[in-house]
């Protein structure tokens, strides 16, 4: 895959771009798209750049079929000075190149990509929005397109990336708390599974339990692990607790990267600025709901929010959890350090 084969043939004719403040995530597509062909016996074929189009693609095509394909979520942001940066896109492309191992997908080189996605995002430029509230969403995608039912490593596959210029990720607004439901009838991912990596069946898998989070009138699920309930993630994001922990001590605390946590863009940056602060102890460790019900009951836990690269940070609440709801004061404490954190990071894209 070299980024120095680009051919670039634009569109001719151009979509009117939408206002930033009524974006609905995912809505609304760019003028153009990157596309690159794979094959066993050829490998890379040349990147292309050109207009937005849909996909012809085989119907026995592996991706189809038996779910053979990943993404990645990555943002281009305007800066106050004009200038259009990526954040960590590196750290995208690591994950990107993990999971494509894991789905039998072919291997590519990671700075290359990032290059093309560079260029796309270069030709692209003014659907960047010109907005400190929204952004250009960035999909890269990996599919098989093998035109086979044999259950096995596609010898086809097809990479794109499209892009969408986003608001706000949840209806409620980007810094409204959200509630979460919490019950261990279903699980998001288990050891030796594909939990900590971006494929899309962890998705699919997840929007049943969601609707039901929804007719019991909460936003989110809180995925539950194990016998002893361990927090795990909510919805699409990592999960933070800033407490004090068991010992007394003020901590922020993470679920540890034992194979069914997605490494998040945004978790890594969030402990990455925390240690640095070195004001609080920062763990990734497992939290149960026994832990965080004790928590809860004796007055420890300060704030609780959920981390990924749609919404930045996002405030939690309340959790029903086994028929009760649990009053997280997130809000009651400022909520001081999602705010600083929602605020760095911002600052920093």
């Amino acid at each position: 895959l070299q980024a120095s084969d680009l051919i670039i043939t634009p569109a001719t004719t151009f979509k009117e771009k939408p206002d930033p403040s009524g974006l609905v995530f995912g809505t609304v597509f760019t003028d153009n798209m990157l596309t690159i062909e794979w094959s066993l016996a050829s490998g890379w074929e040349k990147p292309y750049i050109k207009p937005l189009e849909n996909l012809s693609l085989h119907p026995a095509s592996s991706s189809l079929h038996y779910a053979i394909e990943l993404f990645e979520g990555m943002k281009a942001y305007r800066g106050v000075d004009g200038k259009i940066r990526l954040f960590r896109p590196t750290l995208n492309m690591d994950r990107m190149a993990r999971s494509a191992r894991r789905a039998s997908l072919p291997s590519f080189d990671q700075n290359e990509l990032l290059e093309c996605i560079r260029k796309l995002v270069e030709v692209e430029k003014e659907w960047v929005p010109y907005s400190t509230a929204a952004s250009l969403y960035i999909r890269p995608t990996l599919i098989g397109t093998e035109p086979s039912l044999g259950v096995k490593k596609p010898t086809k596959a097809l990479l794109y990336v499209i892009l969408s210029p986003v608001g706000p990720y949840f209806a409620s607004g980007s810094f409204n708390p959200i509630s979460l439901w919490a019950d261990p009838k279903y699980v998001r991912a288990w050891k030796g599974g594909t939990g900590d990596c971006k494929l899309g069946g962890n998705y699919g898998s997840s929007v049943y339990a969601q609707q039901e989070a929804l007719e019991l009138g909460c936003q989110q699920v809180l995925w539950l692990y194990g016998e002893d309930h361990q927090i795990t993630e909510v919805g699409t994001m990592n999960l933070f607790l800033y407490w004090i922990n068991e010992d007394g001590e003020n901590e922020l605390a993470t679920p540890p990267l034992d194979g069914i946590i997605l490494p998040g863009v945004t978790r890594q940056s969030i402990l990455d600025l925390a240690r640095n602060w070195g004001e609080f102890k920062v763990s990734e460790r497992y939290i149960t709901m026994s832990d965080l019900t004790a928590a809860l009951e004796e007055n420890r836990v300060k704030e609780m929010f959920g981390a990924g690269t749609a919404c930045i940070v996002c405030p939690i609440s309340k959790i029903l959890y086994k028929g009760k709801h649990l009053h997280i004061p997130t809000m009651e404490n400022g909520p001081q350090l999602t705010t600083r954190f929602l605020n760095k990071l911002s600052d920093i894209q």
